[in-house]
């Protein structure tokens, strides 16, 4: 009995192990550079909202700011009270010296909300590929030194193409895994496929790397803040298709949501908070263009992924989110630059239906209509543009021929005039 007792104890306590090692986790980045006005109160309204959709924790980029010390205070704080994880993740675009990163991660280690991989404390960037290898080993070492090992997942944002992946872990012999920042199409209308994670992901295993894989999901990217920043991305069902590759293709170490509260990128899902100063311009396209739909939808693609499962969880209520630009792509507006790639989203409205039981779906913009036969589960569909102006989208759910839920969206699509080109779209949900 007494060794029965402990080969029993032994595997219990190498199962909690590999467990905790290889157990999926879902983060989203949250720029921590909207910090600036906010009290402990905010990041715990942030956490609690993150958790209810089932993220784990925030990817914290990190800019030189010095008021930003004071926030990630706060947001390790209310974190470690809510049993919510943090990690951080700098911002290489400014000009990061190595004694400051360092003395940054020390100041955060202790806390029970910093995020382990393999028991070390997990580290991030947006960029760095242009510090040599020496300044990320020299990183490492001094974190070593002071009983702090890391494992560094950096997004090296120059290395996108698949062909480049061994090469760059032939570089950088410092790095443990890596984080792939491209979640959207390269200024190109065809869907973005799954080359560059598949090749990077099976790079930190060729390589001995410990990892983490980290892949990024994104639902948008669009920006209009002049001076050369004015671009749009095809990302007209990204959000729905990008989901479905980390789940059922690559199965990452992690999922990060890019982002949680990037407001100028257009890519957040959180709720819009009216304390975050947005400057003059991208309140012009902001402002009024809730994206919390996605959210609601996330929740469903993260409890898949962290089950493993060949499917889908049940769907026991029905809802269908939709998103839509607030005017066509051809329009000229009074102000801003035509951004770049504006050519490529379709002047549309696109549906995600998420169903217990089968349905018909008809969206209706004008008097532009379109129906599609919708499964038990999740299906999508959409509806070109009315040549009207001022219209609403109408989304039905038709079941045996009685319409069974029925909602408008609340933005108009101004089809003759707009004030400031916006490739931002607004995220409704009918449930």
């Amino acid at each position: 009995m007494p060794v029965t007792g402990h080969i029993a104890l032994g595997f219990q306590l190498f199962n909690s192990l590999y467990l905790c090692v290889t157990a999926k986790a879902v983060f989203a980045h949250f720029m921590v550079q909207n910090s600036y006005s906010y009290t402990k109160d905010d990041w715990t309204n942030d956490i609690k909202a993150a958790q209810a959709i089932g993220i784990d924790g925030f990817a914290l980029n990190t800019a030189v700011d010095s008021y930003e010390e004071t926030k990630l205070v706060d947001a390790f704080s209310a974190a470690d009270e809510n049993s919510f994880k943090l990690f951080l993740s700098f911002d290489m675009t400014y000009s990061w010296q190595a004694d400051d990163m360092v003395k940054l991660v020390k100041d955060h280690a202790s806390s029970t909300s910093y995020y382990k991989w393999n028991g070390k404390h997990l580290v991030s960037t947006f960029g760095g590929d242009t510090e040599p290898n020496e300044f990320w080993e020299t990183f490492k070492k001094d974190l070593k030194n002071a009983n702090i090992p890391i494992s560094l997942a950096p997004a090296f944002i120059n290395y996108r193409e698949p062909e480049d992946a061994s090469h760059m872990f032939s570089n950088f012999t410092a790095i443990d895994g890596f984080f792939n920042w491209w979640s959207w199409p390269a200024d190109e209308k065809e869907d973005l496929d799954t080359d560059t994670d598949l090749a990077y992901q099976k790079a930190i295993s060729a390589a001995n790397r410990s990892g983490p894989y980290i892949m990024s999901v994104s639902p948008w990217q669009f920006k209009e803040l002049g001076d050369g920043q004015d671009w749009v991305e095809q990302c007209d069902t990204l959000w729905k298709y990008r989901w479905h590759q980390a789940v059922v293709d690559v199965k990452p170490d992690i999922v990060e949501i890019v982002t949680w509260n990037d407001y100028g990128e257009s890519h957040y899902i959180s709720e819009i908070n009216p304390k975050v100063n947005l400057g003059d311009l991208a309140p012009l396209y902001v402002d009024g263009f809730n994206h919390t739909g996605w959210a609601t939808m996330a929740k469903w693609y993260i409890t898949w992924f962290k089950s493993g499962a060949k499917s889908g969880p049940t769907i026991t209520k029905d809802r269908v989110i939709f998103w839509y630009r607030a005017h066509p792509k051809d329009i000229t507006c009074d102000q801003g630059e035509k951004p770049r790639n504006s050519e490529l989203p379709e002047d549309a409205v696109f549906a995600v239906s998420m169903l217990e039981s089968d349905a018909n779906i008809t969206l209706t913009v004008g008097e532009s209509t379109a129906t599609f036969h919708a499964a038990k589960g999740i299906a999508n569909g959409s509806v070109p543009f009315s040549k009207q102006d001022g219209h609403k989208p109408v989304v039905k759910i038709v079941r045996h021929g009685e319409v069974v839920k029925k909602g408008t969206g609340e933005m108009a699509i101004n089809t003759t005039k707009c004030g400031y080109y916006n490739f931002n779209p607004f995220v409704g949900v009918l449930e």
